[in-house]
């Protein structure tokens, strides 16, 4: 049974709460996932942060008495969320280990962009012209970001850019996913997915383990805990109020991303980054917009 969404005015302050914590969370987690890749070799922080996870939502799973293992499991919608899972998960843990932790952050406000579009040629959507027109502005401002033209373009940028792309397809894919999985089983498998994606890079990168000393176990401990509560802080929030009006604070992992970056790991931010910024986070909310229109 669908659980009733309030519509008042408390219940959309209340829902709005949740998912600032949620996007500060996230934004806490990838702070922590890149404080820990300046010593670990990424694999084993992927294998690590899917353990970790994967155990936490397993026994939520349990304590609910939610079925892990059921045929559902074994759609074509959950085989293709894997796959983008994976690569979502294994391209952004790369982009925020290897760029600006801000950077990477605003790419990855493009991804409602590109899951609207996705709508419109998976799901034959209908999404008109003006939309249309608000997704390229919002790619535009990806392009500003990453400056492919620029002198201090960065090939590693296009690894935020893949990552995007993957949660898209993921998100997309969720969508299609039936409706018998809980949010507690999909987190389960999404965090498998890290797991097989880092035991994957483990063979491309091939860097041996490190040990875990107390400041990087704590990291990896963080990131889990922040991980697992944003998660849950999301659910929440898409619960309680609604969507339309608790929807736009997604946006606000974009300033807890970019103070982080800024304060934590003295990134500099320039003129083409606050552009394209405002490009994409204004081409979300218009479309939220429009959305709500039509």
């Amino acid at each position: 049974m669908t659980p009733r969404i309030q519509t008042d005015p408390r219940s959309n302050l209340i829902g709005s709460g949740w998912m600032i914590a949620a996007m500060a969370c996230f934004a806490a987690e990838d702070a922590m996932l890149k404080g820990a890749s300046a010593v670990l070799p990424i694999w084993q922080i992927l294998l690590l942060f899917g353990l970790g996870g994967s155990i936490i939502f397993g026994l939520v799973a349990a304590i609910r008495g939610s079925r892990l293992f059921q045929p559902d499991v074994l759609s074509r919608p959950m085989m293709i969320r894997v796959v983008f899972e994976i690569l979502g998960r294994l391209f952004y843990v790369l982009a925020i280990a290897l760029t600006p932790l801000s950077s990477a952050t605003v790419i990855l406000q493009a991804t409602p962009l590109v899951v609207v579009a996705g709508a419109a040629v998976v799901f034959g959507e209908t999404v008109g012209w003006r939309r249309w027109s608000a997704i390229l502005v919002g790619m535009i401002g990806v392009i500003i970001v990453i400056q492919p033209t620029g002198q201090s373009f960065s090939a590693l940028s296009i690894l935020a850019v893949l990552g995007m792309l993957g949660f898209a397809g993921r998100d997309l894919a969720s969508r299609a996913a039936p409706a018998t999985l809980s949010t507690e089983v999909l987190g389960f498998y999404g965090f498998l997915c890290v797991i097989v994606a880092g035991l994957a890079f483990r063979v491309f990168e091939g860097a041996p383990a490190q040990p875990l000393s107390t400041v990087t176990g704590l990291h990896l401990t963080g990131a889990v805990v922040f991980g697992a509560i944003a998660y849950s802080s999301l659910m929440k929030a898409m619960r309680t109020g609604e969507v339309s009006a608790v929807t736009p604070f997604r946006y606000s992992r974009l300033l807890f991303g970019i103070g982080l970056g800024v304060a934590v790991f003295g990134e500099q931010l320039d003129q083409t980054m606050w552009i394209g910024s405002t490009l994409i986070v204004a081409s979300g909310l218009y479309i939220l917009w429009r959305s709500r229109r039509v």
